[in-house]
C-alpha cells in the first residue's frame, strides 16, 4: 500500500487565501474568487480547513457551512499532484468528527457525476446518494450527485458507519 503524504489539517486563515484561490483555479472550472474566500472567512456559519505539507504550503482544502443542525460541505480540493495520498479523507474526517461533536443531523454535498474517485471516497465514509441536480455544473455541463451522511442524535454506529437509530 502506498505511504500517505504527511499533512497537517488546520483552520484556514487570511494567510492561506492566495494559495487556496490558486487551488480553486487549478481544480474547478468555475472557481471561487479570492474575494469569495475572504468573505467566507468572516462568515460565522462557515468553517474552512487547509491541509499543509511539511513546508506549510496548501495542498488541499475543504469548506463547511453549518445552518442550525445541518452541515453543507461546499468544496473539497486537493492539488492534482498530491491526490490519492489520503488528504481529502483527512479533511473529510475533521468534518465528520465536528458533525458528531456538534450533534448535526447530517452532512451533505454535491459531486460531479463523473468524479468517481470522490464518489467512492464519500461512499466509503458513509455518504449515500440521495438524488441528482440536473445540469448543476457548467464547463462542462454535468449533473451533480447529492450525497448525504445522516446522524441520529449526533452519533454514528461504529460497526457499520451508519447512523445509530437510538434504540
Amino acid at each position: 500500500m502506498r505511504e500517505q503524504m504527511h499533512v497537517r489539517i488546520v483552520p484556514m486563515t487570511g494567510d492561506h487565501v492566495d494559495e487556496v484561490a490558486e487551488l480553486e483555479r487549478i481544480c474547478f472550472t468555475t472557481p471561487w474568487s479570492r474575494n469569495m474566500l475572504v468573505e467566507e472567512l468572516q462568515n460565522d456559519c462557515a468553517a474552512f480547513l487547509v491541509a499543509l505539507d511539511d513546508e506549510d504550503h496548501v495542498v488541499g482544502y475543504a469548506g463547511l457551512l453549518v445552518v442550525l443542525d445541518e452541515g453543507y460541505i461546499t468544496n473539497v480540493a486537493v492539488r492534482p499532484e498530491c491526490r490519492r495520498n489520503g488528504i481529502a479523507q483527512k479533511l473529510l474526517q475533521v468534518f465528520l468528527d465536528f458533525a458528531q461533536a456538534h450533534r448535526l443531523a447530517f452532512l451533505t454535498l454535491e459531486v460531479r457525476a463523473s468524479n468517481y474517485g470522490a464518489i467512492a471516497l464519500y461512499g466509503s465514509r458513509g455518504f449515500r446518494s440521495m438524488g441528482r441536480r440536473k445540469n448543476y455544473y457548467e464547463h462542462p455541463k454535468e449533473d451533480a450527485i447529492i450525497m448525504t451522511k445522516e446522524f441520529a442524535n449526533g452519533t454514528e454506529d461504529p460497526d457499520t458507519g451508519a447512523a445509530a437509530d437510538g434504540l
